[in-house]
């Protein structure tokens, strides 16, 4: 039987929250009639956490449970729990209980009725520290707004809706999952809206996120806007590169031979700082074009990134 409703919940050591949170979900389903399954990826947790999913599992039937034999991070967790969805609408929430469950019968509904492809949360409202959370959360939104052309307040907000095809078709892996929508966006899905949810404020653990997550966001930014465009034509980019840098070191080149000729004695090439740049723009050229001749080959040949030790698994089996 078709599923209405995957629930995707990616934690680490939240051994508290994981009970109440499941019941809160499990609630909110009964009570809008969504046939739905409950998938919990646990990311290598040192605590009880693992345990605790095994009795959920147990305990309702609509809860499953995947362990990483080590802690990989986020996106490998929100990787292995796309791939097991089978619902016909996703939604993923964090574990600690700042993501409401309530919200969840609208955010299915801007998939089911309103044809959205991604709906994202925005937490116009927040419980975190103004210094070290929110002012650094707005600029980094403002950046992503402005390189990306995605319109959303909070790119980064763990509780988002998405069609099953959508979470099928894109690939998460290293910090990636702070830009799904951009992923959604670059395979074709350009439907995304957004809904102003609830953001809680903690009630147990604490925040497992540092200062050092806005300059790696930002890289992983670079680097997702450079593989969308050139990672099935790395040529496209590094032979552009080369072709303009060797082209410029060769007519600077053509220029000192002329004036040679022109001046005769009176002007020595390899006296000239100009000589030397135009040499090395040429070497440069050249070996920005080999470059993208060799990210061709691994771009062909490239095997899968998306393997992860998985030492448990539970309630599939039902």
């Amino acid at each position: 039987m078709s599923l209405d409703l995957s629930v995707v919940v990616p934690l680490y050591n939240e051994e508290e929250s994981l009970p109440e949170l499941v019941e809160w979900i499990e609630r909110v389903c009964k009570e809008h009639s969504l046939t739905h399954e409950v998938i919990m990826i646990d990311d290598g947790s040192t605590d009880d956490s693992w345990n605790i999913v095994t009795k959920l599992a147990r305990q309702f039937d609509a809860v499953k449970g995947i362990r990483f034999q080590r802690n990989y991070g986020k996106s490998p967790a929100l990787h292995e729990g796309f791939k097991a969805a089978q619902g016909n609408v996703v939604i993923t929430m964090d574990a600690d209980l700042q993501d409401s469950p309530d919200e969840i019968p609208e955010l299915y509904n801007m998939i089911v009725r309103d044809g959205y492809d991604l709906v994202s949360g925005w937490k116009k409202v927040r419980y975190d520290n103004a210094v070290t959370k929110n002012l650094p959360s707005k600029l980094y939104n403002g950046v992503n707004r402005r390189i990306t052309g995605i319109k959303l307040h909070d790119m980064n907000c763990g509780l988002k809706s998405y069609k099953r095809k959508v979470v099928k078709s894109i690939e998460v892996y290293g910090e990636m999952h702070r830009f799904i929508p951009v992923l959604a966006k670059y395979a074709g899905f350009k439907k995304i809206g957004e809904k102003v949810v609830q953001h809680r404020a903690r009630k147990y653990g604490h925040s497992k996120f540092g200062w050092e997550r806005f300059i790696n966001g930002f890289l992983d930014l670079l680097s997702i806007q450079f593989v969308s465009r050139f990672g099935k034509k790395p040529m496209h980019f590094f032979g552009l590169l080369g072709t303009c840098t060797f082209l410029a070191g060769f007519l600077f080149t053509l220029s000192l031979i002329y004036d040679k000729i022109r001046l005769g004695d009176n002007f020595g090439i390899t006296n000239k700082p100009a000589f030397y740049l135009s040499l090395t723009a040429m070497l440069m050229g050249t070996l920005f074009f080999l470059t993208g001749f060799i990210a061709e080959l691994i771009a062909r040949s490239a095997s899968d990134r998306n393997v992860y030790l998985t030492e448990e698994r539970i309630g599939w089996d039902k």
